[in-house]
């Protein structure tokens, strides 16, 4: 699993982060959309303790769900444009 930030990063252009965690973006929408709870994504897909650090497990899960869906609604037409990452093939 790639490494990641506590929040990733802000703004209107696809990053290096965006192209490396798109699989954890994917994994997100689809726990959300499943009715999976925030402490459950968090420990599974972080591999974080949200009994132990329940406010950053939280803002890990909720900053990254909002780039997913940004990356779901705006940010993969820079990867149609751009091509996927050699590893995502």
């Amino acid at each position: 699993m790639p490494q990641f930030l506590d929040e990733p990063p802000a703004g209107d252009a696809l990053t290096a982060y965006d192209r490396e965690h798109m699989v954890l973006y994917l994994r997100l929408l689809d726990s959300a959309r499943d009715g999976a709870s925030w402490q459950e994504a968090a420990q599974i897909l972080f591999e974080l303790d949200p009994d132990r650090e329940p406010g950053r497990c939280r803002q890990v899960y909720d900053s990254h769900l909002a780039r997913a869906r940004w990356m779901s609604e705006q940010g993969y037409q820079e990867v149609l444009r751009q091509g996927l990452p050699p590893n995502a093939k």
